[in-house]
Protein backbone atom coordinates (compact mmCIF):
# COMPACT_ATOMS: atom_id res chain seq x y z
CA UNK A 1 0.00 0.00 0.00
CA UNK A 2 0.84 3.39 -0.80
CA UNK A 3 3.98 4.69 1.86
CA UNK A 4 3.92 1.20 3.40
CA UNK A 5 6.92 -1.18 4.04
CA UNK A 6 8.65 -4.09 2.06
CA UNK A 7 6.12 -7.04 1.69
CA UNK A 8 7.86 -10.00 0.96
CA UNK A 9 5.12 -11.47 -1.45
CA UNK A 10 4.81 -8.62 -3.60
CA UNK A 11 8.29 -7.78 -3.69
CA UNK A 12 9.45 -11.59 -4.93
CA UNK A 13 6.58 -11.02 -7.64
CA UNK A 14 7.43 -7.57 -8.37
CA UNK A 15 11.37 -8.72 -9.03
CA UNK A 16 10.05 -11.90 -10.79
CA UNK A 17 7.90 -10.30 -13.19
CA UNK A 18 10.85 -8.01 -14.01
CA UNK A 19 13.28 -10.90 -14.41
CA UNK A 20 10.84 -12.15 -16.90
CA UNK A 21 10.31 -8.97 -19.01
CA UNK A 22 13.81 -8.44 -19.24
CA UNK A 23 15.15 -6.37 -17.16
CA UNK A 24 18.84 -7.62 -16.01
CA UNK A 25 19.36 -8.51 -12.63
CA UNK A 26 22.91 -6.16 -12.40
CA UNK A 27 20.26 -3.45 -12.55
CA UNK A 28 20.93 -0.84 -9.57
CA UNK A 29 16.68 -1.31 -8.82
CA UNK A 30 16.77 -5.02 -8.99
CA UNK A 31 20.09 -5.53 -6.64
CA UNK A 32 17.87 -3.11 -4.04
CA UNK A 33 15.16 -5.25 -4.51
CA UNK A 34 16.87 -8.16 -4.04
CA UNK A 35 18.96 -7.03 -1.05
CA UNK A 36 15.48 -5.98 0.35
CA UNK A 37 13.61 -9.36 -0.27
CA UNK A 38 16.93 -11.25 1.04
CA UNK A 39 16.13 -9.06 4.56
CA UNK A 40 12.96 -10.34 4.64
CA UNK A 41 13.64 -14.17 4.29
CA UNK A 42 13.41 -14.47 0.94
CA UNK A 43 11.08 -16.88 -1.11
CA UNK A 44 11.04 -19.37 2.02
CA UNK A 45 9.15 -16.67 4.05
CA UNK A 46 6.49 -16.01 1.36
CA UNK A 47 2.86 -17.16 1.71
CA UNK A 48 1.48 -20.77 0.48
CA UNK A 49 -0.17 -18.96 -2.44
CA UNK A 50 2.00 -17.24 -3.55
CA UNK A 51 4.81 -20.10 -3.41
CA UNK A 52 2.17 -22.06 -5.32
CA UNK A 53 2.39 -19.26 -8.31
CA UNK A 54 6.41 -19.57 -8.70
CA UNK A 55 5.58 -23.80 -8.49
CA UNK A 56 3.33 -23.14 -12.03
CA UNK A 57 6.67 -21.54 -13.36
CA UNK A 58 9.13 -24.14 -12.14
CA UNK A 59 10.98 -22.28 -9.17
CA UNK A 60 9.93 -23.27 -6.21
CA UNK A 61 9.10 -27.10 -5.20
CA UNK A 62 5.98 -28.94 -5.38
CA UNK A 63 6.82 -30.89 -2.65
CA UNK A 64 7.13 -28.26 -0.12
CA UNK A 65 3.30 -27.05 -1.06
CA UNK A 66 0.61 -28.16 1.59
CA UNK A 67 -1.60 -30.09 -0.05
CA UNK A 68 -4.88 -29.07 -0.95
CA UNK A 69 -7.08 -32.41 -1.48
CA UNK A 70 -9.44 -31.90 -3.89
CA UNK A 71 -11.73 -34.65 -1.79
CA UNK A 72 -12.39 -31.93 0.53
CA UNK A 73 -15.46 -31.18 -1.88
CA UNK A 74 -16.92 -34.33 -0.94
CA UNK A 75 -17.14 -33.88 2.49
CA UNK A 76 -21.50 -33.10 3.84
CA UNK A 77 -22.13 -30.26 5.64
CA UNK A 78 -22.31 -32.39 9.12
CA UNK A 79 -18.81 -32.79 8.68
CA UNK A 80 -15.75 -30.94 11.08
CA UNK A 81 -14.56 -29.77 8.17
CA UNK A 82 -16.19 -28.62 4.80
CA UNK A 83 -15.99 -26.18 2.26
CA UNK A 84 -18.51 -24.17 3.59
CA UNK A 85 -16.95 -23.84 6.86
CA UNK A 86 -14.88 -21.63 4.99
CA UNK A 87 -15.36 -17.91 3.89
CA UNK A 88 -16.35 -17.72 0.42
CA UNK A 89 -13.74 -15.78 -1.49
CA UNK A 90 -11.29 -18.86 0.09
CA UNK A 91 -13.79 -21.76 -1.42
CA UNK A 92 -13.74 -19.74 -4.69
CA UNK A 93 -10.09 -19.59 -4.45
CA UNK A 94 -9.22 -22.72 -3.21
CA UNK A 95 -11.08 -25.50 -5.26
CA UNK A 96 -9.58 -24.52 -8.53
CA UNK A 97 -6.12 -24.82 -6.09
CA UNK A 98 -7.40 -28.38 -5.42
CA UNK A 99 -7.33 -29.13 -9.52
CA UNK A 100 -4.54 -27.15 -9.83
CA UNK A 101 -2.69 -29.16 -7.29
CA UNK A 102 -3.47 -32.57 -8.59
CA UNK A 103 -2.11 -32.01 -12.38
CA UNK A 104 1.18 -29.74 -10.98
CA UNK A 105 1.02 -27.63 -14.12
CA UNK A 106 5.24 -26.66 -14.19
CA UNK A 107 6.03 -24.63 -17.46
CA UNK A 108 10.09 -24.81 -16.93
CA UNK A 109 11.81 -21.87 -17.13
CA UNK A 110 15.37 -21.52 -19.27
CA UNK A 111 18.33 -21.65 -16.51
CA UNK A 112 18.80 -17.37 -16.71
CA UNK A 113 14.82 -17.05 -15.45
CA UNK A 114 15.01 -19.23 -12.11
CA UNK A 115 15.16 -17.47 -8.99
CA UNK A 116 17.82 -19.25 -7.09
CA UNK A 117 19.20 -15.75 -5.77
CA UNK A 118 16.35 -15.45 -3.97
CA UNK A 119 17.07 -18.33 -1.29
CA UNK A 120 19.25 -17.55 1.37
CA UNK A 121 20.22 -21.50 2.04
CA UNK A 122 19.93 -22.54 -2.06
CA UNK A 123 16.99 -24.89 -3.04
CA UNK A 124 18.88 -28.08 -2.90
CA UNK A 125 19.55 -29.44 0.62
CA UNK A 126 17.22 -26.09 2.26
CA UNK A 127 14.49 -27.57 3.85
CA UNK A 128 11.48 -25.15 2.70
CA UNK A 129 8.66 -27.14 4.47
CA UNK A 130 6.40 -25.28 6.72
CA UNK A 131 7.92 -24.92 10.07
CA UNK A 132 6.32 -26.52 13.31
CA UNK A 133 5.41 -25.24 15.99
CA UNK A 134 7.57 -25.62 19.48
CA UNK A 135 4.44 -27.07 21.20
CA UNK A 136 4.10 -30.79 20.54
CA UNK A 137 0.21 -30.41 20.06
CA UNK A 138 -1.69 -27.68 18.66
CA UNK A 139 -3.82 -27.66 15.90
CA UNK A 140 -1.21 -26.76 13.34
CA UNK A 141 0.92 -29.07 13.68
CA UNK A 142 -1.59 -31.69 13.76
CA UNK A 143 -2.59 -30.10 10.21
CA UNK A 144 1.06 -30.28 9.24
CA UNK A 145 1.34 -33.94 10.15
CA UNK A 146 -2.02 -34.72 8.19
CA UNK A 147 -0.39 -32.60 5.24
CA UNK A 148 2.16 -35.56 5.37
CA UNK A 149 -0.25 -38.35 5.43
CA UNK A 150 -1.57 -36.31 2.06
CA UNK A 151 1.17 -36.72 0.32
CA UNK A 152 1.68 -40.08 1.23
CA UNK A 153 -1.67 -41.22 -0.14
CA UNK A 154 -1.32 -38.43 -3.05
CA UNK A 155 0.42 -41.43 -5.50
CA UNK A 156 -2.61 -43.37 -4.79
CA UNK A 157 -4.83 -40.53 -6.80
CA UNK A 158 -5.89 -42.70 -9.70
CA UNK A 159 -8.86 -43.74 -8.19
CA UNK A 160 -12.65 -43.48 -8.01
CA UNK A 161 -13.19 -41.44 -5.28
CA UNK A 162 -10.35 -38.63 -6.83
CA UNK A 163 -11.95 -38.95 -9.71
CA UNK A 164 -15.47 -38.63 -8.64
CA UNK A 165 -14.10 -35.59 -6.34
CA UNK A 166 -12.38 -33.71 -9.61
CA UNK A 167 -15.83 -34.24 -11.56
CA UNK A 168 -17.98 -32.30 -8.37
CA UNK A 169 -14.82 -29.74 -8.18
CA UNK A 170 -14.74 -28.85 -12.03
CA UNK A 171 -18.92 -28.68 -11.63
CA UNK A 172 -18.51 -26.41 -8.71
CA UNK A 173 -16.17 -24.29 -10.74
CA UNK A 174 -18.55 -24.27 -14.17
CA UNK A 175 -21.49 -23.17 -12.28
CA UNK A 176 -19.90 -20.38 -11.07
CA UNK A 177 -18.36 -19.26 -14.20
CA UNK A 178 -21.03 -19.21 -16.51
CA UNK A 179 -23.57 -16.77 -16.95
CA UNK A 180 -25.26 -14.65 -14.13
CA UNK A 181 -21.28 -14.01 -12.89
CA UNK A 182 -18.53 -11.87 -14.25
CA UNK A 183 -16.04 -15.04 -13.49
CA UNK A 184 -15.59 -17.20 -10.66
CA UNK A 185 -16.66 -14.51 -7.25
CA UNK A 186 -15.49 -11.91 -9.62
CA UNK A 187 -12.38 -11.43 -7.69
CA UNK A 188 -8.99 -11.49 -9.75
CA UNK A 189 -7.10 -14.66 -7.43
CA UNK A 190 -10.27 -17.10 -7.92
CA UNK A 191 -10.52 -15.89 -11.99
CA UNK A 192 -7.07 -16.53 -12.21
CA UNK A 193 -7.19 -19.66 -10.66
CA UNK A 194 -9.83 -20.80 -12.51
CA UNK A 195 -8.28 -20.44 -15.81
CA UNK A 196 -5.48 -22.05 -14.82
CA UNK A 197 -7.64 -25.27 -13.58
CA UNK A 198 -9.56 -25.34 -16.66
CA UNK A 199 -6.78 -25.38 -19.05
CA UNK A 200 -5.44 -28.15 -16.43
CA UNK A 201 -8.26 -29.78 -17.07
CA UNK A 202 -8.41 -30.54 -20.48
CA UNK A 203 -10.01 -27.03 -21.76
CA UNK A 204 -8.73 -25.44 -24.63
CA UNK A 205 -8.65 -21.71 -25.02
CA UNK A 206 -11.63 -21.59 -27.60
CA UNK A 207 -13.89 -23.39 -25.03
CA UNK A 208 -16.53 -21.51 -24.85
CA UNK A 209 -16.27 -21.74 -20.87
CA UNK A 210 -12.65 -20.67 -20.69
CA UNK A 211 -13.45 -18.19 -23.34
CA UNK A 212 -15.88 -16.42 -21.40
CA UNK A 213 -13.51 -16.83 -18.25
CA UNK A 214 -10.49 -15.26 -19.81
CA UNK A 215 -13.06 -12.39 -21.59
CA UNK A 216 -14.19 -12.03 -17.94
CA UNK A 217 -10.28 -11.47 -16.49
CA UNK A 218 -10.10 -9.14 -19.26
CA UNK A 219 -12.77 -7.01 -17.90
CA UNK A 220 -9.99 -5.89 -14.92
CA UNK A 221 -7.83 -4.44 -16.86
CA UNK A 222 -6.94 -0.94 -17.04
CA UNK A 223 -5.10 0.01 -19.89
CA UNK A 224 -4.33 3.99 -19.45
CA UNK A 225 -1.94 5.47 -22.03
CA UNK A 226 0.79 6.39 -18.97
CA UNK A 227 0.18 2.48 -17.45
CA UNK A 228 -1.10 -0.84 -17.61
CA UNK A 229 -2.62 -2.53 -14.61
CA UNK A 230 -5.18 -5.21 -13.33
CA UNK A 231 -7.57 -4.61 -10.63
CA UNK A 232 -8.89 -6.95 -7.86
CA UNK A 233 -12.29 -6.40 -8.56
CA UNK A 234 -15.09 -3.89 -9.79
CA UNK A 235 -17.00 -1.98 -7.42
CA UNK A 236 -20.08 -0.57 -9.61
CA UNK A 237 -22.87 -1.40 -7.05
CA UNK A 238 -21.07 -0.34 -3.81
CA UNK A 239 -19.94 2.86 -5.23
CA UNK A 240 -23.58 3.53 -7.14
CA UNK A 241 -25.20 2.98 -3.93
CA UNK A 242 -23.11 5.69 -1.68
CA UNK A 243 -22.82 8.56 -4.20
CA UNK A 244 -26.87 7.99 -4.68
CA UNK A 245 -26.66 8.64 -0.55
CA UNK A 246 -24.20 11.40 -1.29
CA UNK A 247 -26.22 12.80 -4.11
CA UNK A 248 -29.54 12.79 -2.25
CA UNK A 249 -28.29 13.88 1.15
CA UNK A 250 -26.64 17.16 -0.68
CA UNK A 251 -30.25 18.15 -2.22
CA UNK A 252 -30.52 16.81 -5.26
CA UNK A 253 -34.14 16.13 -5.76
CA UNK A 254 -35.75 12.45 -5.28
CA UNK A 255 -37.21 12.58 -8.73
CA UNK A 256 -33.91 13.84 -10.52
CA UNK A 257 -33.39 11.91 -13.49
CA UNK A 258 -29.94 10.70 -12.99
CA UNK A 259 -30.93 9.38 -9.04
CA UNK A 260 -33.81 7.71 -11.38
CA UNK A 261 -31.38 6.00 -13.33
CA UNK A 262 -29.33 4.85 -11.04
CA UNK A 263 -31.87 3.26 -8.31
CA UNK A 264 -33.34 1.46 -11.56
CA UNK A 265 -29.79 0.31 -12.39
CA UNK A 266 -29.45 -1.04 -8.32
CA UNK A 267 -33.00 -2.51 -8.45
CA UNK A 268 -32.05 -4.59 -11.91
CA UNK A 269 -28.81 -5.80 -9.79
CA UNK A 270 -30.54 -7.30 -7.60
CA UNK A 271 -29.74 -11.60 -6.90
CA UNK A 272 -32.49 -13.76 -6.59
CA UNK A 273 -30.66 -17.23 -6.57
CA UNK A 274 -29.46 -18.97 -3.86
CA UNK A 275 -26.01 -18.94 -3.78
CA UNK A 276 -23.32 -20.14 -1.75
CA UNK A 277 -24.82 -18.49 1.64
CA UNK A 278 -27.94 -20.67 1.23
CA UNK A 279 -25.83 -23.65 3.01
CA UNK A 280 -25.09 -21.84 6.41
CA UNK A 281 -28.29 -20.10 5.96
CA UNK A 282 -31.77 -21.57 5.54
CA UNK A 283 -33.74 -18.28 4.44
CA UNK A 284 -35.82 -19.49 1.95
CA UNK A 285 -36.10 -16.24 -0.14
CA UNK A 286 -33.10 -15.37 -2.15
CA UNK A 287 -32.14 -11.52 -2.36
CA UNK A 288 -29.75 -9.13 -1.82
CA UNK A 289 -27.21 -7.59 -3.77
CA UNK A 290 -23.10 -8.03 -4.88
CA UNK A 291 -20.28 -5.97 -4.63
CA UNK A 292 -19.80 -6.19 -8.67
CA UNK A 293 -21.30 -5.99 -11.83
CA UNK A 294 -22.69 -9.49 -11.89
CA UNK A 295 -21.91 -11.87 -9.07
CA UNK A 296 -24.90 -14.12 -8.43
CA UNK A 297 -23.29 -16.58 -5.89
CA UNK A 298 -22.04 -14.41 -3.72
CA UNK A 299 -24.50 -11.42 -2.86
CA UNK A 300 -23.55 -9.70 0.87
CA UNK A 301 -24.50 -8.01 3.35
CA UNK A 302 -22.75 -4.45 3.12
CA UNK A 303 -23.45 -3.87 0.01
CA UNK A 304 -27.52 -5.28 1.03
CA UNK A 305 -27.47 -2.55 3.66
CA UNK A 306 -26.16 0.11 1.39
CA UNK A 307 -28.07 -0.48 -1.63
CA UNK A 308 -31.19 -0.31 0.73
CA UNK A 309 -29.88 2.86 2.30
CA UNK A 310 -29.89 4.27 -1.18
CA UNK A 311 -32.92 3.33 -2.64
CA UNK A 312 -35.31 4.68 0.27
CA UNK A 313 -34.08 8.03 -0.71
CA UNK A 314 -35.29 7.90 -4.24
CA UNK A 315 -38.77 8.34 -5.49
CA UNK A 316 -40.38 5.43 -6.44
CA UNK A 317 -42.05 4.95 -9.67
CA UNK A 318 -44.32 2.27 -8.21
CA UNK A 319 -44.16 1.89 -4.41
CA UNK A 320 -46.01 -1.36 -4.36
CA UNK A 321 -42.82 -2.54 -6.18
CA UNK A 322 -40.56 -0.88 -3.76
CA UNK A 323 -42.22 -2.23 -0.84
CA UNK A 324 -42.13 -5.62 -2.14
CA UNK A 325 -38.56 -5.69 -2.84
CA UNK A 326 -37.61 -3.98 1.03
CA UNK A 327 -39.51 -6.50 2.56
CA UNK A 328 -37.87 -9.53 0.96
CA UNK A 329 -34.72 -8.05 0.92
CA UNK A 330 -34.95 -6.41 4.86
CA UNK A 331 -35.77 -10.48 5.88
CA UNK A 332 -32.87 -11.70 4.11
CA UNK A 333 -30.81 -9.45 5.66
CA UNK A 334 -32.26 -9.63 9.04
CA UNK A 335 -31.63 -14.14 8.26
CA UNK A 336 -27.87 -13.67 8.39
CA UNK A 337 -27.47 -11.78 12.16
CA UNK A 338 -24.56 -14.70 13.42
CA UNK A 339 -25.04 -16.15 17.11
CA UNK A 340 -22.71 -13.42 18.11
CA UNK A 341 -25.02 -10.55 17.63
CA UNK A 342 -23.30 -9.00 14.90
CA UNK A 343 -23.37 -9.60 11.01
CA UNK A 344 -20.62 -10.89 8.76
CA UNK A 345 -20.23 -10.12 5.06
CA UNK A 346 -21.33 -13.41 3.14
CA UNK A 347 -21.60 -15.88 5.50
CA UNK A 348 -23.40 -16.79 8.54
CA UNK A 349 -21.29 -18.30 11.28
CA UNK A 350 -18.57 -18.87 9.61
CA UNK A 351 -16.02 -18.73 12.46
CA UNK A 352 -14.41 -21.92 13.48
CA UNK A 353 -11.27 -20.74 14.77
CA UNK A 354 -9.15 -24.03 14.14
CA UNK A 355 -9.35 -23.35 10.20
CA UNK A 356 -6.83 -20.69 10.89
CA UNK A 357 -3.74 -23.29 11.35
CA UNK A 358 -4.31 -24.95 7.83
CA UNK A 359 -1.23 -24.99 6.10
CA UNK A 360 -2.95 -23.14 3.08
CA UNK A 361 -4.69 -20.68 5.42
CA UNK A 362 -1.87 -18.03 5.72
CA UNK A 363 -4.09 -15.43 3.84
CA UNK A 364 -5.15 -14.10 7.26
CA UNK A 365 -8.62 -14.95 5.49
CA UNK A 366 -10.00 -18.52 5.60
CA UNK A 367 -12.65 -17.17 8.01
CA UNK A 368 -15.83 -14.88 7.81
CA UNK A 369 -16.55 -13.48 11.28
CA UNK A 370 -18.65 -10.83 12.51
CA UNK A 371 -17.59 -7.00 12.60
CA UNK A 372 -18.57 -3.64 13.68
CA UNK A 373 -19.01 -2.35 10.75
CA UNK A 374 -21.11 -4.74 8.93
CA UNK A 375 -23.53 -4.64 12.11
CA UNK A 376 -23.33 -1.03 12.59
CA UNK A 377 -24.39 -0.45 9.10
CA UNK A 378 -27.10 -3.02 9.31
CA UNK A 379 -28.32 -1.18 12.16
CA UNK A 380 -28.17 2.35 9.96
CA UNK A 381 -30.30 1.17 7.89
CA UNK A 382 -32.81 -0.27 10.15
CA UNK A 383 -33.24 3.50 11.91
CA UNK A 384 -33.81 5.29 8.79
CA UNK A 385 -36.78 2.73 7.76
CA UNK A 386 -38.13 3.01 11.35
CA UNK A 387 -37.51 -0.62 12.12
CA UNK A 388 -38.60 -1.65 15.83
CA UNK A 389 -35.52 -0.75 18.09
CA UNK A 390 -36.56 -2.87 20.94
CA UNK A 391 -36.59 -6.02 18.77
CA UNK A 392 -34.40 -8.47 19.86
CA UNK A 393 -32.29 -8.02 16.85
CA UNK A 394 -31.52 -4.60 17.48
CA UNK A 395 -30.88 -5.30 21.35
CA UNK A 396 -28.37 -8.16 20.48
CA UNK A 397 -26.66 -6.14 17.75
CA UNK A 398 -25.99 -3.00 20.02
CA UNK A 399 -24.49 -5.59 23.19
CA UNK A 400 -22.00 -6.69 20.21
CA UNK A 401 -21.16 -3.37 19.57
CA UNK A 402 -20.42 -2.36 23.25
CA UNK A 403 -19.07 -5.93 23.54
CA UNK A 404 -16.32 -5.37 20.56
CA UNK A 405 -15.60 -1.72 21.18
CA UNK A 406 -11.92 -0.93 22.28
CA UNK A 407 -10.37 0.25 25.80
CA UNK A 408 -9.73 3.46 24.12
CA UNK A 409 -12.98 4.15 22.68
CA UNK A 410 -12.43 2.99 18.93
CA UNK A 411 -13.75 0.16 16.62
CA UNK A 412 -11.98 -2.06 14.66
CA UNK A 413 -13.27 -1.22 11.23
CA UNK A 414 -12.42 -4.89 8.97
CA UNK A 415 -13.61 -3.09 5.43
CA UNK A 416 -12.12 -0.51 5.10
CA UNK A 417 -9.37 1.91 7.13
CA UNK A 418 -9.22 1.22 10.11
CA UNK A 419 -10.67 2.61 13.81
CA UNK A 420 -11.32 5.49 11.95
CA UNK A 421 -13.71 3.65 9.54
CA UNK A 422 -15.02 1.47 12.26
CA UNK A 423 -15.43 4.19 14.54
CA UNK A 424 -17.32 6.82 12.38
CA UNK A 425 -20.04 3.71 11.34
CA UNK A 426 -20.72 2.62 14.87
CA UNK A 427 -21.22 5.92 15.80
CA UNK A 428 -23.62 6.83 12.81
CA UNK A 429 -25.30 3.40 13.14
CA UNK A 430 -26.18 3.92 17.10
CA UNK A 431 -27.63 7.70 16.24
CA UNK A 432 -29.47 6.16 13.43
CA UNK A 433 -31.09 3.69 15.33
CA UNK A 434 -32.18 5.57 18.20
CA UNK A 435 -29.73 5.39 20.67
CA UNK A 436 -28.57 7.65 23.73
CA UNK A 437 -25.80 9.41 21.86
CA UNK A 438 -24.97 11.27 25.53
CA UNK A 439 -23.83 7.47 26.96
CA UNK A 440 -20.36 7.52 28.20
CA UNK A 441 -19.79 4.58 25.75
CA UNK A 442 -20.59 6.68 22.85
CA UNK A 443 -19.24 9.21 23.95
CA UNK A 444 -15.46 7.28 24.25
CA UNK A 445 -15.95 6.69 20.82
CA UNK A 446 -16.18 10.53 19.63
CA UNK A 447 -13.49 11.21 22.18
CA UNK A 448 -11.34 8.78 20.42
CA UNK A 449 -12.27 10.20 17.06
CA UNK A 450 -11.11 13.89 18.20
CA UNK A 451 -7.62 12.37 19.70
CA UNK A 452 -6.26 11.44 16.47
CA UNK A 453 -7.21 14.88 14.66
CA UNK A 454 -4.33 16.25 12.37
CA UNK A 455 -2.49 19.61 13.26
CA UNK A 456 -4.47 20.49 9.65
CA UNK A 457 -7.88 19.43 11.04
CA UNK A 458 -7.68 16.34 8.81
CA UNK A 459 -7.78 12.80 10.25
CA UNK A 460 -5.50 9.68 8.27
CA UNK A 461 -4.40 6.48 9.15
CA UNK A 462 -2.74 3.74 7.72
CA UNK A 463 -3.22 0.13 6.63
CA UNK A 464 -0.52 -0.45 8.96
CA UNK A 465 -2.88 -0.47 11.94
CA UNK A 466 -3.75 -3.86 10.67
CA UNK A 467 0.02 -5.07 11.51
CA UNK A 468 0.48 -2.42 14.28
CA UNK A 469 -2.73 -1.12 16.34
CA UNK A 470 -0.68 1.24 18.55
CA UNK A 471 -0.20 3.26 15.57
CA UNK A 472 -4.43 3.50 14.94
CA UNK A 473 -5.74 7.07 13.89
CA UNK A 474 -2.07 7.63 12.85
CA UNK A 475 -1.08 8.90 9.26
CA UNK A 476 -1.40 12.00 6.65
CA UNK A 477 -4.97 13.81 6.37
CA UNK A 478 -7.07 12.05 3.36
CA UNK A 479 -10.46 13.36 2.59
CA UNK A 480 -12.12 10.08 3.03
CA UNK A 481 -11.24 9.71 6.40
CA UNK A 482 -11.51 12.84 7.53
CA UNK A 483 -15.27 12.87 6.09
CA UNK A 484 -15.42 9.64 8.11
CA UNK A 485 -14.81 11.09 11.38
CA UNK A 486 -16.43 14.43 10.83
CA UNK A 487 -19.95 12.14 10.33
CA UNK A 488 -19.04 10.08 13.42
CA UNK A 489 -18.31 13.18 15.52
CA UNK A 490 -21.58 14.78 13.95
CA UNK A 491 -23.37 11.80 15.04
CA UNK A 492 -23.11 12.57 18.60
CA UNK A 493 -25.13 15.82 18.13
CA UNK A 494 -22.52 18.77 18.81
CA UNK A 495 -22.07 20.64 15.70
CA UNK A 496 -20.32 22.79 17.36
CA UNK A 497 -17.30 21.41 18.85
CA UNK A 498 -14.01 23.26 17.47
CA UNK A 499 -12.95 19.37 15.85
CA UNK A 500 -15.89 19.62 13.86
CA UNK A 501 -15.36 22.62 12.20
CA UNK A 502 -11.74 22.28 11.95
CA UNK A 503 -12.37 18.87 9.92
CA UNK A 504 -15.05 21.00 7.87
CA UNK A 505 -11.93 23.47 7.02
CA UNK A 506 -10.00 20.67 6.31
CA UNK A 507 -12.18 19.73 3.53
CA UNK A 508 -12.74 22.91 1.49
CA UNK A 509 -9.65 23.76 1.98
CA UNK A 510 -8.65 20.98 0.58
CA UNK A 511 -11.07 20.91 -2.33
CA UNK A 512 -9.80 21.63 -5.69
CA UNK A 513 -11.80 23.97 -8.09
CA UNK A 514 -13.64 21.54 -9.79
CA UNK A 515 -15.33 20.49 -6.66
CA UNK A 516 -13.36 17.21 -6.77
CA UNK A 517 -10.81 15.97 -4.07
CA UNK A 518 -7.15 14.31 -4.53
CA UNK A 519 -6.08 11.14 -2.32
CA UNK A 520 -3.15 9.04 -3.23
CA UNK A 521 -3.50 6.99 0.14
CA UNK A 522 -5.33 3.24 0.31
CA UNK A 523 -8.27 3.74 2.36
CA UNK A 524 -10.08 0.74 1.82
CA UNK A 525 -9.58 -2.63 3.24
CA UNK A 526 -9.89 -6.37 1.18
CA UNK A 527 -8.25 -8.59 3.30
CA UNK A 528 -6.18 -7.07 6.37
CA UNK A 529 -2.57 -7.61 6.38
CA UNK A 530 -2.99 -9.28 2.67
CA UNK A 531 -4.41 -6.39 0.40
CA UNK A 532 -6.30 -3.62 0.43
CA UNK A 533 -8.48 -1.35 -2.24
CA UNK A 534 -8.10 1.87 -3.43
CA UNK A 535 -11.74 3.23 -3.96
CA UNK A 536 -11.76 5.90 -6.31
CA UNK A 537 -14.98 7.70 -5.81
CA UNK A 538 -14.11 7.76 -1.73
CA UNK A 539 -12.49 10.59 -1.75
CA UNK A 540 -15.51 12.50 -3.72
CA UNK A 541 -18.62 10.51 -2.70
CA UNK A 542 -17.91 10.64 1.09
CA UNK A 543 -16.80 14.35 1.29
CA UNK A 544 -19.70 15.11 -0.37
CA UNK A 545 -21.89 13.49 1.95
CA UNK A 546 -20.18 14.60 5.25
CA UNK A 547 -20.61 18.16 4.03
CA UNK A 548 -24.09 17.53 3.45
CA UNK A 549 -24.24 15.51 6.78
CA UNK A 550 -23.56 18.85 8.49
CA UNK A 551 -25.45 21.18 6.76
CA UNK A 552 -28.52 18.79 7.29
CA UNK A 553 -28.04 18.14 10.99
CA UNK A 554 -27.81 21.96 10.91
CA UNK A 555 -30.50 22.99 9.52
CA UNK A 556 -32.61 20.55 11.39
CA UNK A 557 -33.28 18.44 8.57
CA UNK A 558 -31.01 15.45 9.67
CA UNK A 559 -31.48 12.28 7.66
CA UNK A 560 -34.37 12.22 5.12
CA UNK A 561 -37.25 10.35 6.11
CA UNK A 562 -36.96 8.32 3.09
CA UNK A 563 -39.66 6.60 0.98
CA UNK A 564 -39.95 3.54 2.73
CA UNK A 565 -40.81 2.77 6.56
CA UNK A 566 -41.22 -0.23 8.07
CA UNK A 567 -44.02 -1.79 9.96
CA UNK A 568 -41.85 -4.39 12.01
Amino acid sequence: YHGGPSEINASVKAYFALKLAGCSVDAPFMQEARATIMRLGGIPQMNTFSKLYLALLGVFPWKYLPAIPIEMVLLPSCAPFHIYKMSSWSRAMLIPLSIINHFKPTRILAGEKQLHELYPLGTEQADLRLPRSEKFWTWRNFFLRLDDTFKFLQPLRIGLLRQRAMEAAEQWMLERIREGSDGLAAVYPAMLNSMIALRALGYSKTNPVYAKAENDFAGLFVDDPEDFRIQPCLSPVWDTAITIIALADSGLAPEHPALQKAAGWLVNKEVRIRGDWAVNNSYPEASGWAFEHNNVYYPDTDDTAMVLMALRLVQPEDSQSLNELFRRALGWQLSFQCRDGGWAAFDKNVTTPWLEDMPFADHNAILDPTCSDLTARTLELLGYIAFNRDAECVRDAIEYLIATQDDDGSWYGRWGVNYIYGTWQVLRGLQAIGEDMTQDWILRGRDWLESCQNNDGGWGETCGTYENPSTKGIGPSTASQTAWAIMGICACCDLDRPSVQRGLRYLLRSQKPDGSWDEDEITGTGFPRTFYLKYDMYRQNFPLLALATYVNHRSGIGHHPGFYRCDR
